[in-house]
């Protein structure tokens, strides 16, 4: 499977900063031939930087995107005006959304089927507390959250699952190799009694604390199909040297 490194640069940067982080790592792209990279810069960011990098091996995502394909809903961005203005995927279920905006299962569900009426590819994350991790409910409480988030075109149209274990969300801690290896192993699981064989070739990223120093190793595991890079995403070497270990 074709890996996928996507990278979240969530509230940061200028528009001219992140305008040098994409040509940045656009000019190195080719460092890791075999390996699909992903962008997702702040809202306002997204057309100037998918301008950029059409015809280029890079793709541009946002980080939310609404349930309703338009309305009265003030700050809010919908699917279709994501797609319209260059973007091919979109981030939902975030744990920092989550727990910011106290979105529930069933509203990561509704954005997901309105990316995907939009033609966009939706990045579902899952993830645990640390306390739900010291109590043992690590797996119970991310295949619910699987479970909850998912539409049921998601496989069909070839959507993006990513464990982001919320205690390691820009903390520097990951969990142990084992650790990642086994709630990888519980998704997939998910993913095939939900969708079949469909279920085996969606790509499950990893998140939470990724660098280039570890990226090699938890790449490596079985079901890690790529990863989703928060800071180190705001650095282009790193970034790149991430994308390369997934090669």
């Amino acid at each position: 499977m074709r890996p996928l490194i996507a990278g979240n640069w969530k509230m940061h940067g200028t528009l001219r900063e992140g305008a040098a982080l994409a040509e940045a790592v656009r000019a190195g792209a080719g460092g890791a031939p075999g390996v699909d990279l992903l962008v997702c810069p702040p809202f306002p960011y997204v057309q100037v930087i998918a301008a950029a990098m059409l015809g280029q091996p890079v793709a541009v995502g946002a980080q939310d995107c609404h349930a309703a394909a338009k309305g009265a809903h003030t700050g809010d961005v919908a699917a279709a005006m994501l797609r319209d203005v260059g973007a091919s995927h979109v981030i939902l279920g975030h744990s920092e959304r989550r727990a910011d905006h106290a979105e529930t299962d069933a509203a990561v569900r509704a954005k997901a089927e309105a990316a995907l009426s939009a033609g966009l590819t939706p990045i579902v994350c899952v993830g645990e507390s640390e306390a739900q991790r010291l109590a043992g409910e690590a797996e119970a409480v991310v295949t619910a959250q699987l479970e909850g988030s998912l539409p049921e075109g998601f496989a069909a149209a070839g959507g993006v699952v990513a464990y982001e274990p919320v205690w390691a969300i820009g903390t520097g801690r990951t969990p142990t190799e084992a650790d990642i290896a086994a709630i990888h192993g519980a998704i997939r699981a998910r993913l095939v009694a939900r969708f079949g064989q469909a279920g085996e070739s969606l790509r499950i990223l990893y998140g939470g604390s990724v660098k280039p120093g570890n990226a090699r190793a938890i790449l490596a595991l079985a079901n890690v199909d790529g990863a989703l890079v928060g800071g180190a995403s705001l650095v282009a070497a790193d970034f790149l040297a991430i994308a390369a270990a997934a090669g």
